[in-house]
């Protein structure tokens, strides 16, 4: 496979309107580097007309590649599959909708050439997001650290240089739940980042709603994690020690004290308290198990409708 100095990676979901805006600036952007690079769309089976944006931008530039997928497979596949496409030395992930300004790839590979395999956008202010979505990323990306020991750059998003040797490392891993900004940190290698404050969103809706993120936490967490394993165990342990203080307690008072413990109510919450307990164990071993089923199975990453790549 011939290499080139810069692949560009965008996935793409509903993004019908910026796509003209996020071309012209990819192409200023990466043309003031090498005239040796390609843009490669992803899309992830947008509802709207972004793939027949693509396929004019295609026609009109034989720099810009596509994949599109035949059902929406979600932006860390979509991602991947991007990546497997590359023939950049230097490969450049960033979204489709205009909140990470494409300007920024210039100061990042400015970086990357002093000796860096990895140089990511680390936010300083995000424009248009609600405080609830602001604090739960900023919780999130802490309690990742602290859980997983792995150093997974906070206030980031996927939007990264990265060498060609990072792309074939993320190719060796072959688990089907990707979390690759983890996964890249988890690699190691001579890691720095560049600051931006994040624009809002120029057109449409967001990608990645309420539910979408705590899906996206989840995978994260279980993906590089067992800590919430201990914790499951380590909450039956201490409800395990209680209820058998509980039951010492009614004991004594029973045979020596000759006071019977009676009540409903107290039976009623310690037995709710003890099954939540449970169930929560249940469900945290389940996403683990869930995890272990989706790897054995072995299906494909995703399917691709149709492709234009040479």
């Amino acid at each position: 496979m011939k290499k080139m100095d810069i692949s560009v990676v965008i996935p793409i979901f509903n993004e019908e309107k910026g796509l003209p805006e996020l071309y012209n600036r990819l192409i200023k952007a990466v043309r003031s580097i090498s005239n040796d690079f390609e843009l490669i769309f992803v899309n992830d089976c947008s509802t709207d007309n972004s793939l027949q944006v693509i396929k004019e931008l295609s026609e009109t530039d034989s720099k810009v590649k596509y994949l599109s997928f035949s059902r929406n497979f979600g932006h860390q596949i979509a991602v991947t599959a991007g990546l497997e496409q590359t023939q950049g030395e230097a490969v450049v992930i960033i979204d489709g909708d205009l909140q990470d300004p494409p300007e920024l790839i210039c100061e990042m590979y400015e970086k990357y050439k002093t000796g860096y395999k990895v140089v990511y956008a680390k936010r300083n202010s995000r424009s248009g997001e609600s405080f609830f979505k602001k604090l739960t990323a900023k919780i999130f990306y802490r309690l990742m650290v602290k859980l997983t020991g792995v150093a997974i750059p906070i206030d980031t998003g996927d939007f990264r240089l990265i060498d060609r040797v990072i792309v074939d490392h993320l190719k060796e891993m072959p688990e089907p739940v990707k979390f690759l900004r983890g996964q890249i940190a988890w690699l190691g290698y001579k890691q720095t980042f560049v600051e931006f404050d994040r624009d809002a969103r120029k057109y449409g809706t967001t990608g990645y709603p309420l539910r979408k993120m705590i899906r996206f936490a989840i995978d994260g967490i279980t993906a590089f994690s067992d800590v919430p394993l201990k914790i499951a165990t380590t909450a039956g342990f201490v409800v395990s020690g209680f209820s058998l203080l509980v039951i010492i307690y009614a004991l004594i008072s029973h045979f020596i004290l000759n006071q019977t413990i009676t009540g409903w109510t107290s039976l009623i919450i310690s037995s709710m308290f003890i099954g939540g307990i449970q169930l929560i164990a249940i469900g945290i071993i389940g996403e683990y198990i869930s995890r272990i089923n989706t790897t054995v199975r072995k299906r494909p990453l995703y399917i691709v409708e149709e492709m234009k790549v040479d």
